[in-house]
Order: structure tokens, then C-alpha cells, then sequence
């Protein structure tokens, strides 16, 4: 059972859409130009409000999902869910292959052309490390970024869930739902931004193929076992008469002890 799972609590009316949040993060992780690993959106503009018309505002990054189908696309295991609940992508095992990149509703990954590997937000683990907050957080002037372990009731990320418990919304792909871990209190604009998760057509096939193949093998294993069960049942009469033919496990096992046991006289008496 896993004992921590780290998530963003946001409060996005708090958000002004200054974009320090995207800013830090691509200094803090060196994101190349042109990419982010986290973002802001906008609803459209309410012009029922009047003669201000009002626009929501909606941080958002990887949401470090309790199901990531990005996970089950990738073919290699680079991208794995960690202990702590971040969905974390190895580097060395990345062969760069863009098939987690579709399988993602939210669109939180891209290919880092200077590493040619996938990317995306893993909670700027070196800045953990060093004691401090995921740059995002760290530097909103609001704060309606609120990032820890909501499985800690003393964090404060679990403090808000608590508190907003009733008033607490998720941004969810009806067609793909992966349970994202990532909390908006009272409401949020925009939500249908997301798209439906697309596995790539070559894993979907090897699933498909490799399947079948162990289910075939797994029972042909259990037939086996039965086979030389009843050969064992059948044959116990005899091998009481023969068993250097019949029973050959137990000769085996039988020689190596007899071994060890003529090397100990040999050693004594030495």
C-alpha cells in the first residue's frame, strides 16, 4: 500500500495569469525554448460581467494521475509511478519512441529535443531534495499553488482538501478517466480542454498478441505439472524397486549430499 502521495492543490481564482509559474519552472529545469512543462489556460471571456468582461484563469501542469495510461504506453518502463505518487519518466531507459505523448489527455508531455527523451513536470525533484517547493509553487505571488503529500493530514495540501472536501473539482476526459491527482477548490474554467488517451497502435497490438501467448504458456505449464504428477502417482510402485531411473530428482540430490560428505571425511583426516 502506498503511504505518500504528492499533489497540487489549486485555487485557481486566485490565479492573476502573471505566468511566474511557467517562467521559474523552465529556469529551474532548463526546458528548452518553445516548451513547457506547465502551463495556464483561459476561459473565454464572460461578457455578461459587463463593461469588464471576466476571464478565469487555470494553472495547470502533469497531474500525476492515479491510473496514467502513459505508464501503459510506454515500451520500455521509462515512465513508472513512483512510491511517492509521481509519475516519473528514467531517462536512460527512454528510448524517445513519443508513444506516452498521445497516451496523456492532458497533453503534459513533449519530446525534449536536446535530450531526445520524453518530459514533462516530475515536482523539481532536486529542489525537494534540498528542502524546498516545486518551482511553480515556490515562486506564485497568490499562492493558489499548493503543493504536498495529501496523504499527510498535517500537510498543507490536505489541509485544503479537507477543508473544501465538499467543493473540490478534478479536470476529467470522460473518455479517459485516469483519476488525475491534481485538485481545483470551488470550481474552474476552463474544463473541456483535455482530449481522449490515444495507445499507439503498435502497442496495442503487442498487448494484444503477447496476451494470448503467456495465457497459452501459463496453461501449458499446469498441464505439464499435472502430466508428471500423474506419472509420479503412477510410477510410485515401482520406483520403490528402481529409483536411479525414475527418480531423478532425488538421485541428484542424493549424489551432492554423498559428495560433501566423503570431501568432510577426506578434510578430517587431513
Amino acid at each position: 500500500m502506498r503511504k505518500a502521495q504528492y499533489a497540487m492543490v489549486i485555487d485557481s481564482a486566485k490565479c492573476i495569469d502573471c505566468k511566474a509559474c511557467v517562467v521559474s519552472c523552465k529556469v529551474a529545469n532548463g526546458t528548452p525554448e518553445g516548451f513547457s512543462r506547465n502551463w495556464i489556460k483561459a476561459s473565454e471571456p464572460d461578457f455578461a460581467a459587463g463593461a469588464k468582461p471576466r476571464t478565469h484563469f487555470q494553472p495547470g501542469a502533469c497531474m500525476h494521475c492515479e491510473a496514467p495510461i502513459c505508464v501503459d504506453a510506454c515500451p520500455t518502463g521509462a515512465t513508472y509511478k513512483n512510491a511517492d505518487g509521481i509519475v516519473m519518466i528514467d531517462e536512460t531507459l527512454c528510448i524517445g519512441c513519443g508513444n506516452c505523448i498521445p497516451a496523456c489527455p492532458y497533453g503534459a508531455r513533449f519530446r525534449n529535443p536536446q535530450k531526445r527523451t520524453a518530459d514533462k513536470c516530475n515536482y523539481c525533484p532536486e529542489r525537494r531534495a534540498a528542502g524546498l517547493l516545486p518551482a511553480c509553487v515556490d515562486t506564485c505571488p497568490t499562492k493558489a499553488r499548493v503543493f504536498g503529500d495529501i496523504m499527510n493530514p498535517e500537510s498543507d495540501a490536505a489541509r485544503l482538501l479537507e477543508q473544501h472536501k465538499d467543493h473540490v473539482v478534478q479536470v476529467i476526459n470522460q473518455k479517459s478517466n485516469t483519476a488525475p491527482h491534481m485538485y481545483y477548490l470551488a470550481s474552474t474554467a476552463p474544463v473541456d480542454w483535455t482530449h481522449e488517451a490515444v495507445m499507439p497502435a503498435s502497442m496495442a497490438t503487442m498487448t494484444g498478441v503477447v496476451d494470448p501467448v503467456v495465457k497459452t504458456l501459463v496453461g501449458l505449464s499446469g498441464l505439464g505439472v499435472l502430466v508428471m504428477l500423474g506419472r509420479q502417482l503412477l510410477s510410485g510402485h515401482d520406483s520403490s524397486h528402481d529409483s536411479s531411473h525414475d527418480s531423478g530428482p532425488d538421485v541428484h540430490t542424493g549424489s551432492d549430499v554423498q559428495a560433501g560428505q566423503a570431501h568432510k571425511q577426506q578434510t578430517d583426516k587431513e
